[in-house]
């Protein structure tokens, strides 16, 4: 007799049907917090913080008229993006409404897609809707700024590429490859893709991708990387954790530098600055260094490792970053609800963390930032305990990726099957477990699968 994998009793493939219950509470919610982001974006639901529109209508709209004459804005420090960022800016221009509506549709139709790729991805068998759950309720808990920085576009493409890692490489190493060049950290999305076939497509068409785009943006306009320069300059941004060491000097009075506007964001300038600015460098270093002994180290791997490592390798690059915007949010809330597709994830706890830091988000920006400009000690207090979630999500990202990689796999439940036919004389004898074992490398995302299915 034969053993080969059973399928897990409680697993989708038991249960017909779609969760139609699921889809409707799922819709209602995405409906309802949609609409009071929109209200709040228009003006017609007054909230405190100030106006947060002015990033689109008067920054991003500076740059469009300027990328308009064929040129990078590559002498406005504020700019620092990659070249590929020129096509989102450029994107509000193509429909008929103001630059800030046309703005407004465009994330709304990311937010729209990232919502539908994920529901979709969530009804497959072996998955489940909880990553879509992350996305639709992590947004809002952000606040209408998601709607007034392009972030959420750029999350939208990577959320894509990263789905489509598994099922098609190529496709999705040119979906994270287009982000890169727009924002560069979706091309950590390819970090824990497994050797082999996948890694050497997807890793391929992500360089093209990026390389052509920039080069056909370099070679057509001006100033396509003057923003290397720009990036080298910064310094400690107000809301970093590297940040919080000078407020606390700062109330303390220990601390005599200045909080101004530096190369597009506000900034602490004075001492103690460029060593804390090492420390944060040599901090993505090690960060990287220890992804680098993971990925080549790791013994065992499942549906949801490739998931797992993106998350992971997206903490490290920003908790141990100069800056720390609200929008980074945007991009952990993406990854970890792809994460949450699979029900064998080990960043789930990691998940929770990351939606707990996004209502301080909102606290600390807008509502509170410029008592945060200040250092007054209760602003700092909050936006201590969002970075402090931060910095527990990145350690914990780390220990759970390591920890369900070690080891050898585990065996699956077992069935007796029925004796197979002989093998007729001068045909060749397959070995019957290496059609299962082929199954769980072309299709991974299907875990539980026994061959043949």
């Amino acid at each position: 007799m034969e053993l080969a994998p059973a399928i897990e009793s409680g697993s989708s493939r038991a249960r017909p049907g779609r969760p139609l219950g699921a889809l409707a509470a799922l819709g209602a919610t995405w409906v309802a917090t949609r609409t009071v982001l929109v209200l709040l974006m228009t003006g017609v639901l007054k909230g405190p913080g100030g106006d947060i529109t002015a990033d689109v209508w008067l920054v991003y709209h500076a740059w469009y008229g300027v990328l308009q004459t064929g040129t990078f804005p590559f002498d406005d420090v504020t700019w620092q993006y990659p070249p590929g960022a020129a096509l989102v800016i450029l994107l509000p221009g193509l429909l008929p409404w103001s630059y800030l509506v046309s703005f407004w549709v465009l994330c709304g139709v990311a937010d729209v897609a990232a919502t539908a790729l994920l529901v979709r991805t969530g009804l497959r068998r072996g998955r489940v809707l909880t990553g879509a759950w992350m996305w639709v309720v992590g947004v809002p808990l952000l606040g209408p700024m998601v709607y007034n920085r392009f972030d959420i576009i750029v999350t939208a493409i990577a959320l894509a590429g990263l789905l489509a890692l598994i099922r098609r490489p190529a496709v999705g190493g040119l979906l994270l490859g287009l982000g890169g060049i727009v924002k560069i950290w979706p091309l950590l999305g390819l970090i824990g893709t497994p050797s082999g076939r996948r890694t050497r497509r997807s890793w391929t068409l992500a360089a093209a991708t990026a390389v052509s785009v920039g080069f056909l943006l370099a070679a057509g306009m001006n100033g396509a990387f003057g923003f290397l320069a720009f990036q080298k300059e910064r310094g400690i941004e107000v809301e970093s954790l590297g940040a919080l060491p000078l407020h606390y000097a700062r109330i303390a009075g220990a601390w005599d530098g200045k909080v101004t506007m530096n190369y597009g964001s506000p900034e602490m300038l004075g001492p103690w600055v460029g060593v804390i600015s090492k420390v944060m460098m040599a901090g993505t270093v090690l960060g990287f260094a220890w992804l680098l002994l993971w990925r080549f180290t790791a013994k065992r791997r499942n549906a949801a490792t490739m998931y797992d490592a993106a998350l992971t390798a997206l903490l490290i690059f920003t908790v141990t970053s100069r800056v720390i915007s609200p929008q980074y949010l945007v991009w952990l809330v993406g990854v970890a609800a792809v994460c949450l597709t699979v029900r064998g994830s080990s960043q789930r706890p990691v998940a929770v963390l990351i939606l707990l830091a996004c209502p301080l988000t909102l606290a600390e920006f807008p509502l509170m930032f410029s008592h945060i400009l200040a250092s007054e000690p209760w602003a700092v207090t909050v936006l201590s305990a969002r970075n402090l979630l931060l910095l527990a999500a990145t350690v914990l990202s780390c220990v759970r990726l390591w920890r369900s990689t070690r080891g050898a796999d585990r065996l699956p439940p077992t069935v007796l099957l029925a004796k197979p036919e002989p093998v007729p004389a001068g045909a060749y004898p397959v070995r019957p477990g290496i059609a299962y074992e082929q199954d769980l490398l072309d299709g991974i995302d299907r875990p539980n699968t026994p061959a043949g299915r």
